[in-house]
């Protein structure tokens, strides 16, 4: 069985090619998760249940087709695929139903464990809370294996992330939406590094995001000194590049993200290769670990 929520939209969710940011679509999953789990889960017990005791562990997101801002929720169905002692995951799709047929936006997965924040420490799963959880069960696939170990680090990759006080939840840790604001934002400067000093005449490259994989290890808590975010390019391709990130508190990594962008010409709509100057930057700049 599986859940559907209609999630309305907001006007800012929107980026400069006027469809809804990468960042914002795990928002709407976060909003269809805790729904499901609020009005179809376990009541709520001494350690919060899953509505709000939970943390999680690994999010995996493929971008399908751009969402344009519309006055009507989108539909996101959501269920789950695997349960374990301390563990689950859970399946996400966000359409529309059109007369053409249905249009599919982006499907997601998202790996949870149940968290008991009085102690800072995960816990197994209550037989209750397994069996409302089977009630979504559609076993699917495995997610994937997190990235490898990073490179040595690079001043053009380094970002300097400072959590702003509405970044963090009611248990100071910072919500899990803001760590892919985190990484969008370290991405973006180390481009505008690489892209610096273009011979005149180079057009500007516009980019999307196919897929992001985010591994969450440690908390990130609301400080005034700023974490650390170090990215790297560990692959070209013709019309795409992976980029890969970790968030670091010194020598501790807390989280780590694999992303796949896709250069993109807005008046055709679709994937064209990046201008020549450009992508022998960004060749010479990839790094393996």
């Amino acid at each position: 069985m599986r859940h559907v929520y209609q999630c309305p939209m907001r006007w800012a969710d929107l980026d400069l090619l006027g469809h809804v940011n990468n960042v914002v679509y795990v928002d709407y999953l976060q909003e269809a998760r805790v729904d499901l789990l609020r009005h179809h889960g376990p009541t709520a017990n001494a350690e919060g249940g899953l509505v709000e005791g939970v943390v999680v562990v690994r999010h995996e997101v493929q971008y399908l087709a751009p969402l344009s801002y519309r006055f009507q929720p989108v539909s996101i169905a959501v269920w789950v695929t695997e349960i374990r002692a301390a563990a689950f995951t859970m399946a996400y799709e966000v359409f529309q139903d059109t007369d053409e047929g249905r249009v599919v936006y982006a499907r997601a997965s998202t790996v949870l464990t149940p968290y008991v924040f009085a102690t800072e420490r995960p816990r197994r799963l209550a037989s209750a809370e397994k069996q409302a959880l089977e009630a979504y069960l559609e076993p699917g696939d495995p997610v994937r294996s997190p990235p490898a170990a990073a490179p040595a680090r690079d001043e053009v990759g380094h970002y300097p992330v400072q959590v702003r006080f509405s970044d963090v939840d009611v248990y100071g840790h910072v919500n899990n939406v803001k760590y892919f604001e985190y990484f969008m934002e370290a991405r973006i400067l180390m481009m505008a590094r690489l892209s610096a000093d273009l011979p005149d005449g180079t057009p500007e490259p516009v980019t999307v995001v196919a897929q992001t994989d985010v591994d969450y290890r440690l908390p990130i808590l609301f400080r005034q000194q700023a974490y650390d975010a170090w990215s790297w390019i560990s692959h070209v391709g013709t019309t795409s590049m992976t980029i890969e990130s970790e968030i670091c508190d010194g020598e501790t990594v807390l989280s780590r993200a694999r992303v796949v962008v896709v250069f993109f010409d807005p008046d055709a709509g679709r994937a064209t290769p990046p201008p020549a100057e450009l992508h022998a930057r960004l060749v010479a700049a990839a790094r393996t670990s």
